[in-house]
């Protein structure tokens, strides 16, 4: 599929990336970073509900660990079941090297510490998705 179309026939100029936290600040302050950088962003407050919205529209996700309902490890098993090709990282204020080491060998891309540094968040997002696409 090429980078800028989407399967319901809309060009996509933009990456999109997924921003799952619980909590509204996070959420916000993240979605802001990412927008400014150059890309599409778009927040959601728990796995499920990001789970509800269409996947082949989003070019990486990035989730909080500790969330109610179903936390960021098992939005990454289920992901690995249905978009195994999405990228994904993990976020969190209480990293342990267990966890860590759990979510990279479940194919999490990256393991980034709450508070997040921008300079981390930007490498990740380059890394994975490449530099955010102009609109012409």
């Amino acid at each position: 599929m090429p980078d800028d179309f989407s399967p319901n026939g809309v060009t996509r100029t933009l990456q999109a990336i997924a921003i799952i936290d619980d909590d509204a600040l996070v959420r916000s302050a993240m979605k802001n970073l990412v927008e400014a950088l150059g890309y599409e962003a778009s927040s959601f407050s728990s796995a499920a509900s990001f789970l509800a919205t269409d996947l082949k529209l989003i070019d990486l996700v990035i989730s909080d660990l500790q969330m109610p309902g179903m936390n960021g490890l098992e939005l990454q098993a289920r992901l690995n079941e249905c978009a195994p090709a999405l990228p994904f990282v993990v976020m969190t204020a209480f990293p342990q090297e267990r966890v860590r080491r759990r979510a990279l060998d479940s194919g999490a891309r990256a393991f980034l510490e709450k508070p997040c540094a921008a300079d981390d968040v930007v490498d990740v997002i380059t890394a994975l998705v490449g530099p955010p696409r102009q609109i012409s």
